[in-house]
C-alpha cells in the first residue's frame, strides 16, 4: 500500500450515486475525510446519510462512483471488506445476536487470544465506566447498554475509519460523556468519524466538520466553527430540497363533519423510561401530532402508554377514568390502539394470514372456543376494500405484501377493536408516495368519525398538513405546544433541536 500524504483524504467518496427502483436515494456525493475529523452529517428524514454509510460499510453498493482509501481505489462491496480497510459502522439500531453473552458480542469475527481480547474488552469497559458481567446474555440489555455494546465492537477493532449513526439517541447523559470521551481519545490516534445525528449541540460539542444533506444531495458543508445553529437549522429547512413542502392530497377539510369536541385522553405529570412530565390532552376528531428527533422520547410514551412499559410516575385518564399503567389488552378494550413504528418486529406476524393479522388483537370478540372464521374474514374483509389494500386473498401471508399494504392491514387491525384514540408511531415510514397518500386519507377519515389521534412523526411534513395542534419532545421533555396556524417547518424544525 502507498504510504499516505498529509494532504491525502484517509477516505474519499467521488459522485456516489444509489437508486432503489425509481426512487434516487444519493445523487452525486463528493465528500473527504482526514486523520483525526468528526465529521456530523445531518438532514431530515430521506436525506440519504445513513444510505451513505451503508454503501461503505459494503451493505448496499453504490450505483456509480468510486471509492479511494489513502489515494488508492477500493472495493468495499461487502461488510467483509470494508472492515479489512479499517471502516466500521455502528448502526443506530443495535444488531447484537440475542442468546451470546456480551463479551461473544463485542469479538465476534476477531481472531486472536481470548484473554488479550478480554483485557482489552475490560479496558473499555473501565473506560465507559460500565460495570457488568461480561457473561449475561444481550437479551437482558437495555437498549442503551446494547449500543454500548455495538460501539465498544467498533472500538475493539481499532478501525481507522469509525461510522457512528446516531450513537447517543438511547445513551444516558453520563454514557454520552463517556463516549465523547473516548472519540476525543480516539482522534488523538489519527482515526476519522463520520458522525450522524440530530442533536445539534452534539454536532457543536464533538465535530470539526459539518455537514448537511438534503434529498440525496450535500446542499452545504464546511469547518462546524464556521456555523451557528441557525444557520444549519436554515440549511435544513431549504426550500431547494424536493422534498419540502410535498402535499399528498388526502381527504378535504371540507368535507369534516361537525363534531362535538370532548375530552377522550388526558396525560398528566407523566414520566417514564426515555420521557418525563408530559401534559397534554386528546380531543375526539382532533390529530395531535408529535415531533421530535431520534431519541427524543416519543416512542418510549407511546410504548409506556400503551401498557408494554410501566411508567414511573404520573397519570393517564381516558374519558375521565384512570387507566395508567393497566396491561395492554386492557387498554385495547377500554379503547386505546397502537400502530408501531417497527412493524416488521412489532407490527406483524409474517407467516400467518391476512384475516388472522387483522383480528389478532380482538380474538375474545370473535371466538367462544374456537375462532369464528366467517366473522373473521367479513372484518378483514371490510378494512381491505375501505382501505384499497392491494393482496390475493385473505389467505394470503401478510410478509408477502409490500410495505404499504402490510401499513393498512396493520391500522385495519387497531380499528377493528373500535378505540378512541388511536397511536400512529411512524405510520408512512418506509411506504411509497401512493401508500402514503392512502394512509393520509385513512387518518383523515377517522378524525372525521370523532376519533382521537397521536401522530408520532418525524416527518415534519405530515405534522404541518395533518395535525391539529403538535407538542415537539426534545430530550424526553416537551420543548414546545403549537396551535394549528403556528404549526411551521421552522417552528417544528427549532424545537425539535431544542432552539
Amino acid at each position: 500500500m502507498v504510504s499516505p500524504k498529509k494532504d491525502t483524504p484517509m477516505l474519499s467518496m467521488k459522485d456516489i450515486h444509489k437508486s432503489f427502483g425509481e426512487n434516487k436515494v444519493l445523487k452525486g456525493i463528493n465528500l473527504d475525510i482526514y486523520d483525526g475529523d468528526i465529521i456530523s452529517i445531518i438532514g431530515g428524514n430521506g436525506a440519504g446519510k445513513s444510505t451513505l454509510m451503508k454503501i461503505l460499510m459494503g451493505i448496499y453498493s453504490a450505483d456509480k462512483g468510486e471509492v479511494y482509501i489513502n489515494g488508492e481505489l477500493k472495493d468495499l462491496s461487502t461488510p467483509s471488506l470494508a472492515i479489512s480497510n479499517g471502516i466500521y459502522l455502528v448502526p443506530q439500531e443495535p444488531l447484537l445476536f440475542q442468546n451470546m453473552n456480551i463479551f461473544e458480542n463485542i469479538i465476534l469475527g476477531i481472531e486472536g487470544d481470548k484473554g488479550v481480547l478480554l483485557k482489552e474488552v475490560e479496558l473499555l469497559l473501565l473506560k465507559f465506566d460500565w460495570k457488568v458481567d461480561l457473561k449475561r446474555k444481550a437479551y437482558t440489555l437495555s437498549i442503551a447498554e446494547q449500543q454500548i455494546v455495538e460501539i465498544m465492537r467498533g472500538l475493539l477493532r481499532k478501525s481507522k475509519i469509525l461510522i457512528l449513526d446516531e450513537p447517543t439517541s438511547t445513551l444516558t447523559f453520563k454514557e454520552t460523556k463517556m463516549l465523547f470521551e473516548l472519540i476525543k481519545d480516539l482522534i488523538k490516534e489519527g482515526v476519522g468519524i463520520f458522525y450522524i445525528t440530530h442533536r445539534l449541540t452534539e454536532v457543536f460539542e464533538i465535530t470539526n466538520k459539518v455537514v448537511v444533506m438534503c434529498d440525496g444531495k450535500i446542499t452545504l458543508s464546511g469547518e462546524t466553527s464556521s456555523f451557528t445553529k441557525q444557520m444549519l437549522v436554515d440549511a435544513l429547512l431549504n426550500n431547494k430540497c424536493e422534498n419540502n413542502n410535498i402535499k399528498f392530497g388526502a381527504t378535504s377539510e371540507d368535507n369534516i363533519i361537525d363534531i362535538e369536541k370532548t375530552k377522550i385522553l388526558e396525560v398528566e405529570k407523566y414520566s417514564g423510561y426515555g420521557f418525563n412530565n408530559l401534559n397534554f390532552s386528546v380531543y375526539s376528531g382532533e390529530i395531535l401530532g408529535i415531533a421530535g428527533v431520534v431519541g427524543a422520547g416519543r416512542t418510549e410514551f407511546a410504548t409506556t402508554l400503551f401498557g408494554i412499559e410501566k411508567s414511573t410516575s404520573g397519570e393517564v385518564y381516558l374519558n375521565g377514568k384512570k387507566i395508567t399503567d393497566r396491561p395492554t389488552k386492557d387498554i385495547i378494550e377500554l379503547g386505546i390502539n397502537y400502530v408501531p413504528e417497527d412493524r416488521y418486529l412489532n407490527g406483524i406476524f409474517k407467516i400467518i394470514p391476512i384475516s388472522s393479522n387483522t383480528t389478532s388483537c380482538i380474538l375474545k370478540k370473535i371466538s367462544k372456543i374456537f375462532i369464528n372464521k366467517k366473522t373473521e374474514n367479513q372484518i378483514a374483509t371490510k378494512y381491505v376494500k375501505n382501505f384499497n389494500t392491494k393482496i390475493s386473498s385473505l389467505k394470503q401471508e401478510i410478509g408477502e405484501l409490500s410495505g404499504g399494504n402490510q401499513q393498512k392491514i396493520i391500522i385495519g387491525r387497531a380499528l377493528s377493536s373500535g378505540p378512541k384514540v388511536l397511536i400512529l408511531d411512524e405510520p408512512t415510514r418506509g411506504i411509497d408516495a401512493g401508500a402514503r397518500i392512502d394512509v393520509y386519507n385513512i387518518i383523515k377519515k377517522l378524525k372525521q368519525e370523532g376519533v382521537g389521534i397521536i401522530l408520532i412523526s418525524s416527518d415534519l411534513d405530515e405534522i404541518v398538513e395533518l395535525a391539529d395542534k403538535a407538542l415537539v419532545m426534545h430530550q424526553g421533555k416537551i420543548q414546545e405546544n403549537f396551535e394549528k396556524d403556528k404549526i411551521t417547518l421552522d417552528n417544528l424544525m427549532k424545537a425539535s433541536y431544542g432552539i
